[in-house]
């Protein structure tokens, strides 16, 4: 009897120190659009905020939106990387939408009251069963002043539907949204024009629209949506500075 007691407690302390073991490696991956992706997006310079040793993957691309990332198959290949995901490892999915579900892009477009956050949910219930870490982000601000100085934030109907569907669902969720329009508000205009890809041309209007995003890669032209070098370097810094609070065991693979 007392042989089998100390059986049962030494397998008792195992599991609890199994449970306590930190995980040996992290791999992020980044699912988005334009304003996270390659060449026009603050997710390269994310990637470089981690520890040498973690895994990051940018697998962002421009254009797309809730609905498109998955119809063009995009998210398989996510899933199949955390379906893969190594013993010891933790997986952490950083997922930002809502500049393409917006109305007006054919292909792209979600309704905010129905399809979007459906589409969303959709993505948490994926994620679940995997073991995968997820970690959503509302839409980064556009930098889009009207003549009084205020700068434009239609994006924040999609933010707050991404909020409400993180916070039934019980997923993390930085709301990158009202921290880069404070921002960005607070440096104006003439300082969040030298966050984009390309200069302002001289001949550029005070006030202006940004250009639509298209389908695709964002052209390497003034338009204030998109991140050059310097606007990464300031978006990226807000995110890493936010997700040792959305998920404090993160804090330990920054730099």
């Amino acid at each position: 009897m007392k042989q089998a007691w100390l059986l049962a407690l030494a397998l008792l302390a195992g599991a609890v120190q199994a449970q306590e073991t930190p995980p040996t490696s992290l791999r992020v991956i980044l699912v988005g659009d334009s304003t996270m992706a390659t060449k026009s997006g603050y997710g390269d310079a994310l990637c470089a905020r981690f520890q040498p040793g973690v895994s990051c993957l940018n697998l962002a691309k421009g254009g797309r939106s809730t609905k498109s990332f998955r119809a063009e198959g995009l998210w398989d290949q996510v899933m199949a990387l955390l379906r893969a995901r190594p013993a010891g490892q933790t997986d952490v999915v950083l997922m930002q939408f809502g500049h393409n579900d917006q109305p007006g892009k054919p292909g792209r477009s979600t309704d905010l009251q129905t399809e979007f956050p459906a589409n969303l949910a959709r993505y948490i219930d994926d994620v679940a069963p995997t073991g995968a870490r997820l970690v959503m982000l509302t839409p980064l601000t556009r930098r889009s002043f009207d003549a009084q100085g205020r700068l434009d934030n239609a994006l924040r109907p999609w933010a707050e539907a991404m909020i409400r569907v993180a916070t039934e669902h019980r997923v993390p969720v930085i709301d990158l949204n009202a921290i880069s329009h404070a921002a960005v508000q607070a440096m104006g205009e003439a300082e969040a024009d030298t966050l984009a890809m390309a200069p302002k041309p001289i001949d550029a209007p005070a006030q202006g629209a940004s250009s639509p995003e298209r389908a695709g890669a964002a052209n390497p032209v003034f338009d204030r949506t998109h991140l050059g070098a310097k606007g990464a370097q300031v978006f990226s810094a807000m995110v890493a500075g936010q997700l040792p609070v959305a998920m404090p065991e993160l804090q330990r693979w920054l730099r």
